[in-house]
């Protein structure tokens, strides 16, 4: 299915089938502020599943991040974080960072990596905050295979390219090509592990 959905003003009906479709185990293509993503419900251990067979990566040994509606949801699945550490993400957030942080009990068993750590954003892009705010929780989300720009960046692309591989393609117009920053919080102070499309100069 291919969904078209409007970039400023979601519309309600949309947004409400898109949901059901991750309740359901769904696996969607939706847009972020950065690129494209992979997504699904992290309570679905067999979307999980199959977003890794898409990827071909074991999903205990994949680099995964939640997409968060707020703060309140990167609190649900992290340690306890410090004042320094919430005070960084306050002022970078919603915005084109990924931050890893050390995972809670909370993450899914199946997302646990050796590494104890989960990679936690907030785009700054309406259409996945609607759906992030309609399910309640978040989505899991994954870069997109490809190699041509426009395999992860032009909706109906992404559609010829894996509509058998997914449940929906919700279009919101043609996609960023640079990915989020990455900020490991996990080694006491912060540390840039790739420069995306969020400047940063800590």
């Amino acid at each position: 299915m291919l969904l078209h959905v409007h970039p400023e003003d979601p519309q309600v009906r949309q947004t409400k089938m898109i949901v059901e479709i991750l309740r359901k185990g769904g696996v969607i293509i939706y847009p972020t502020d950065t690129i494209y993503g992979l997504g699904c419900d992290i309570f679905q251990h067999k979307a999980i599943e199959r977003i890794c067979r898409i990827k071909n990566m074991d999903p205990h040994k994949a680099q995964l991040s939640f997409i968060c509606y707020d703060l309140s949801n990167l609190s649900d699945f992290s340690k306890q974080l410090s004042r320094a550490t919430f005070r960084l993400l306050k002022e970078y957030l919603p915005g084109p960072y990924t931050f890893i942080l050390p995972a809670s009990k909370q993450v899914p068993r199946i997302l646990q990596s050796r590494k104890e750590t989960i990679g936690l954003r907030i785009p700054d892009n309406k259409i996945a905050l609607a759906i992030l705010r309609e399910l309640g929780h978040p989505i899991l989300s994954a870069s997109l295979p490809g190699e041509a720009v426009e395999d992860y960046t032009d909706p109906e692309i992404m559609y010829e390219n894996f509509g058998n591989e997914v449940d929906a393609v919700i279009d919101g117009g043609i996609g960023g090509t640079v990915p989020s920053t990455i900020i490991d919080c996990t080694k006491g102070h912060p540390v840039l592990v790739r420069q995306g499309a969020g400047e940063w100069n800590e």
